[in-house]
């Protein structure tokens, strides 16, 4: 696990690439959108799969690209991608909005894209019941009362606007920290809590941090850690590290010319 001063200098090293990056800008809109095709398939596979979907990144793929119907799989999994792919299309509208504060209506709205059609009554709605789950110990984590979650994300969206001098990078990962520990709503809420994230990424110019479903248990474990009382060190690498790889990725694509498949 990173010291703070190894993450800081871990930012400092992604702040170059991010420099870097900005000087192949503007883009060609056929760079955009190849991009915003492989991010929104990266990101919608890896998202879903981390919750559950057994959708392969190949049938994702066709999904988004052809609107194919995989044969042996649920309507639901289906528009778990529909629906995702609707919500990174909404925050890349919030995104053109150069002053524009998320609000809670901001993560209502998300987490109503990602749920309508599986759930719509408790879509873009606070849960009513207590919620919990088994952690990898076995032991049960309590998340906050029903009661206090309209409260704490009122914390939330208070803190997200006094917290602008903290670097891009760990206020997106916090954020995403804190949504997820008070699980505000009945499904979703990691779903949400990414896009969350990567919103706040994308708004400052920073490449969208893509959680890999291959390292779903090193990135739950250091959730489960920091809400047992850890350091959010570990759970903050694990972002910075996806954030830096994806710049890796632009970086050799444009410098490469690199087509896309």
């Amino acid at each position: 696990m990173y010291s703070f001063n190894e993450l800081t200098k871990l930012y400092s090293d992604i702040d170059e690439k991010k420099r870097e990056l900005d000087t192949f800008r503007p883009l060609t809109n056929q760079q955009i959108e190849n991009f915003k095709f492989v991010y929104e398939t990266d990101m919608t596979y890896n998202s879903n799969a981390i919750e559950g979907n057994t959708l392969s990144y190949s049938e994702t793929k066709l999904i988004l690209k052809q609107g194919i119907t995989i044969p042996g799989k649920s309507v639901n999994e289906h528009l778990e991608v529909i629906n995702h792919k609707d919500a990174i299309e909404f925050i890349e509208e919030l995104i053109k909005i150069p002053t524009s504060k998320m609000t809670l209506n901001d993560v209502f709205d998300i987490h109503y894209l990602i749920l309508k059609g599986i759930n719509t009554k408790e879509a873009g709605k606070y849960r009513t019941r207590p919620l919990g789950v088994v952690n990898s110990k076995g032991e049960i984590y309590r998340f906050s009362e029903p009661l206090l979650v309209e409260d704490k994300m009122k914390d939330f969206i208070d803190w997200l606007e006094n917290s602008n001098d903290v670097h891009p990078i760990l206020r997106a990962s916090e954020a995403h920290y804190r949504i997820v520990s008070i699980h505000p709503f009945i499904d979703g809420n990691g779903r949400t809590s990414r896009l969350v994230m990567n919103l706040i990424l994308m708004q400052n110019g920073y490449v969208p941090a893509i959680i890999k479903n291959e390292d779903r248990n090193l990135y739950i474990q250091s959730i489960e850690k920091a809400q047992n009382g850890a350091s959010l060190n570990e759970f903050y690498e694990i972002v910075a590290n996806s954030v830096n790889k994806n710049f890796d990725f632009y970086l050799e694509t444009l410098k490469s010319n690199m087509k896309f498949i």
